[in-house]
């Protein structure tokens, strides 16, 4: 792919979407880093208590290109992201969005090869949607780049946080998102 789009110097990087799902919670905790204090060799280490995750979780799919995010769909009354929901309710949304903002360039979707993506029903819609699918190699996490990029850099900016309700979470994560600068897309697909 680096290849392809000139290691990200081809205008057609322009063309890119991107996306993927992950799961949003009302407390997920800080990371060792994170939590980490300074204390003098006389003080005592200060005491720790250690939780889990959240119950209270939301999916979510969040799509964006090199220019920006264009839109994040919640996953409603849904546990697990199917290919009628990916084609019904995700992908129409997520395109009209994207031909909003760039009403005559060509769509170039790239995600992973999770079952939802890969369906006959997915795939048939993007064919009649005029959307060109990037390939994926299999087991390669490291061209997600929602994996490497998204939603480890905002999930970093939620954790240790508590949040009442996951509707108040994935507000919370729509937010990050939308304060993250333009120059911040761009240097994820250059990297």
């Amino acid at each position: 792919m680096i290849q392809i789009f000139n290691g990200g110097d081809s205008n057609a990087v322009f063309d890119i979407l991107t996306g993927d799902e992950s799961w949003i919670y009302c407390y997920d905790p800080e990371t060792k880093r994170q939590s980490a204090q300074w204390v003098f060799r006389f003080e005592e280490l200060p005491t720790k208590e250690k939780r889990g995750r959240s119950v209270g979780k939301k999916m979510v799919a969040s799509f964006f290109g090199r220019t920006g995010h264009y839109a994040t769909i919640v996953l409603e009354d849904q546990k697990t992201v199917t290919a009628e929901w990916y084609t019904n309710n995700c992908l129409p949304l997520v395109l009209k969005k994207v031909r909003e903002k760039r009403p005559r360039s060509r769509i170039l979707l790239h995600h992973d090869n999770a079952s939802s993506h890969t369906a006959r029903r997915t795939i048939d819609y993007l064919v009649t949607s005029d959307v060109e699918l990037l390939g994926h190699p299999p087991h390669s996490p490291d061209l997600a780049l929602c994996d490497f990029y998204l939603f480890p850099k905002i999930k970093e900016k939620l954790r240790g946080k508590l949040f009442m309700n996951t509707e108040e979470a994935v507000g919370a994560f729509q937010k990050a998102v939308e304060e993250t600068p333009k120059d911040e897309w761009a240097k994820c697909f250059s990297e």
